[in-house]
């Protein structure tokens, strides 16, 4: 049987035709939920994904001056609010925060289930209010902080330490990946708040591949994906982002398990009296109403200890590479920065 394929001039009177009904169509939708913010009109089916240009940053800095502070955006099918004043955005937080409280979740953050664990990523309610209390009460809290003060002091040491033997092993005016030992050291450190002890090394193999891991999950996460524009191409995964993300995330959440399993292993032998932020998520128990869960799960608890990992680790890691590398470029900033150093410090540069 032989197929007929359509010209490529009907195949453009057909784009045509359905994007111009589409426009009408969110126009018809959007005029009956009131005004919007003003903002660049786009172009049928793909909306401003075009105005944003290769550097988005600088083009809604540019849009700024004529739309004002708030612009509205179609990318796609994803309608976006864009906010470029620290007034607006202040007005927007302390008067409708309700209101934008929830995130738009992204298809590469939909692999093994992470958005249904996430408390970055979980709708405002009784579990993101679970999640958001052990956190700010049994972690991140002035006592605790103070307790790792010296633990702090020797994960820094031990990471200045790799950095220089790892230039000893290299030879002079070879590279070193700065964060990768960053990376260690702030995962070390976590480790000990989390679960009392170091965890990784630069000569972990572990420790490498859960860094590879954690590149590609803020790599595949950061990438925009057709498949949030246009969620008719989901399916396709035509960029491939979904089975990179599949990949990586479940390289991660394994060696994040194994390292839980270990700790809850100790404890049974141990039986320290001492608690860490993992005994308090093993020990919670909720009331179970109104969404909020009796007990984490498994799969739970191992994205919440990843997500943890991965807030503070990557993020400071990539942090400081970039300021690094923006002192490298300006050599006088470099300068002034070594000076207030040797004064705050009293060490020689």
């Amino acid at each position: 049987m032989e197929w007929l394929w359509p010209s490529n001039l009907s195949i453009s009177l057909s784009l045509f035709s359905l994007g111009l009904l589409l426009l009408l169509h969110v126009r018809a939708k959007s005029g009956q939920k009131g005004r919007r913010p003003p903002g660049p009109p786009g172009w049928p089916v793909f909306g401003n994904l075009f105005d944003l240009g290769s550097m988005p940053h600088r083009t809604l800095t540019e849009m700024r001056q004529k739309y004002g502070h708030i612009i509205w955006l179609r990318l796609g099918a994803m309608n976006t609010m864009v906010v470029l004043s620290a007034t607006a955005a202040t007005e927007l937080f302390k008067n409708h925060d309700l209101s934008f409280a929830d995130r738009t979740i992204t298809e590469t953050m939909r692999a093994h289930g992470y958005d249904q664990g996430s408390l970055a990523l979980a709708p405002y309610g009784s579990y993101w209010r679970v999640l958001r209390r052990l956190v700010t009460v049994d972690m991140i809290v002035t006592r605790r902080i103070n307790e790792t003060t010296s633990i702090r002091r020797k994960c820094v040491d031990d990471m200045l330490q790799w950095i220089e033997e790892e230039s000893c092993k290299a030879g002079r005016g070879a590279g070193i990946h700065v964060s990768r030992f960053v990376f260690l050291m702030t995962f070390n450190l976590f480790g000990n708040l989390l679960l009392s002890r170091d965890l990784l090394d630069p000569e972990s193999k572990a420790g490498s591949e859960f860094f590879d891991a954690m590149m590609g999950l803020m790599e595949w996460s950061g990438h925009a994906n057709l498949a949030d524009f246009f969620p008719w191409l989901r399916r396709l995964d035509l960029q491939g982002l979904r089975k990179k993300m599949e990949r990586d995330l479940g390289k991660a959440m394994e060696i994040a398990s194994k390292f839980v399993k270990e700790r809850v292993e100790d404890k049974k032998v141990t039986n320290d009296s001492k608690k860490d932020f993992l005994d308090v998520l093993l020990e919670f128990r909720g009331s179970g109403k109104d969404d909020e869960p009796d007990k984490l799960s498994e799969r739970d608890l191992n994205i919440f200890i990843l997500e943890i990992f991965m807030a503070g680790s990557e993020t400071t890691s990539s942090t400081i590479e970039w300021a690094l590398t923006e002192l490298l470029c300006n050599p006088e900033s470099m300068i002034r920065v070594k000076a207030e150093l040797a004064r705050v410090i009293r060490a020689p540069f």
